[in-house]
């Protein structure tokens, strides 16, 4: 399964979006925990980004932020992760749709919309998939560049889509 990277261009993917530039994956894994105090049951926070992008590291700073049990890692392989809190905090459930094809009959079988209301959801790789499962959802692209490079330099857009997200204060991240 090929996944097309579309070109940076921030004045064309959300001008709405709260933008952020990340220089290195300890930022990345910081950015978790800070956007992780924003979280809440029922969030879904859907992660789009060419594969190496941070999309793994910036759940793994969420989980430390929510305070769940377990290293957070890619759930490729396994398709989703369930991470109990430890605390009174919701658990984080971690899902890659990466190896799923059609929408959200396809993750039928994962329960999302049972988890939902009681879990905070991220969605790595589920653009047209996830969607269905409430209006109200958090976007993020994470665009990097591509090729051979070292480059660490990361480009965020995070839209917040739904009255859940009009002022959760997503703009306090960029200070």
């Amino acid at each position: 399964m090929e996944r097309p990277a579309a070109p940076y261009d921030p004045a064309e993917r959300d001008p709405a979006g709260t933008r952020l530039t990340i220089t290195s994956p300890e930022q990345m894994r910081e950015l978790g925990r800070r956007l992780a105090k924003l979280l809440r049951a029922g969030d879904l926070v859907m992660l789009s980004g060419e594969l190496g992008a941070g999309k793994t590291t910036l759940t793994r700073g969420l989980g430390e932020g929510l305070g769940v049990r377990g290293a957070v890692t890619s759930p490729t392989f396994v398709i989703a992760r369930v991470h109990p809190s430890l605390g009174d905090g919701p658990p984080l459930v971690h899902v890659d749709a990466y190896r799923l094809g059609g929408g959200l009959d396809e993750m039928e079988d994962l329960d999302l919309d049972v988890s939902l209301p009681d879990s905070v959801i991220v969605v790595e790789w589920g653009e047209g998939k996830v969607e269905e499962l409430t209006e109200d959802r958090l976007q993020i692209v994470i665009h990097r560049a591509v090729g051979d490079t070292t480059d660490e330099v990361r480009h965020l857009t995070l839209t917040g889509l739904g009255e859940r997200w009009a002022d959760a204060g997503l703009e306090t991240l960029t200070a």
